[in-house]
């Protein structure tokens, strides 16, 4: 009996430590599992605690309702977090901007709004006009932070790691496209927003 009870107030304690009460500039990794193309974004960066990520988005609260401001499908668009929640099976981290950079997020969010509508970038190039969802996180921190990069670029890479070569899946995307495999282009991906050492993890939804 005692081990047992032993047992739950741990399974108590965990879900506690892990019950996460969302603000507003807060962003949800995910874990997508949306097939080749994810698993090549996730295979050449590792993320928080090692944990392998392909999406992400912001926390934006209006009229008591917690939506997520994202750039996925079509455009750059404000999903239900139920909404959000359904493009994964596992949890999703929450990371939380550290105390002395709260002051960007409004700026942030504003930034993000207005750019709800902006077509989705199936390139993955950045400043090309368009956006994937870890470039709107970046660009919205970046016109927060007077202009000034707050999250980092880094060289973008198509290649199986270890080798020279392309995963299959990008070389396919970018001839169903009509474009060249952007290599070595800075870019970023939600996996090494996720290790910034401008935010901390506080849990999982």
């Amino acid at each position: 009996m005692k081990i047992l009870l032993l047992f739950f107030l741990g399974i108590t304690s965990l879900f506690a430590q892990n019950k996460v009460n969302l603000q507003d500039g807060d962003l949800l990794f995910q874990d997508m599992d949306c097939g080749p193309l994810c698993d090549a974004i996730e295979a050449v960066t590792e993320g928080y605690n090692g944990n392998d990520f392909s999406h992400m988005g912001m926390v934006y609260h209006r009229n008591d309702t917690i939506y997520i401001i994202e750039a996925a499908g079509k455009a750059v668009r404000l999903s239900t977090l139920e909404k959000f929640s359904k493009n994964t099976s596992k949890p999703m981290p929450v990371g939380r901007l550290k105390k002395k950079y709260k002051k960007l997020i409004p700026g942030a969010i504003n930034f993000s709004l207005k750019q709800l509508g902006i077509p989705y970038d199936d390139e993955y190039v950045y400043n090309n006009g368009s956006y994937y969802c870890s470039e709107l996180i970046y660009d919205a921190f970046k016109v927060a932070n007077k202009n000034k990069p707050f999250f980092a670029l880094f060289p973008m890479t198509y290649k199986q790691p270890g080798t020279n070569k392309f995963f299959p899946a990008w070389v396919d995307y970018y001839k169903e496209i009509g474009k060249t495999i952007p290599e070595g282009l800075p870019g970023c991906n939600p996996g090494g927003m996720s290790t910034s050492d401008k935010i901390e993890m506080i849990g999982s939804l």
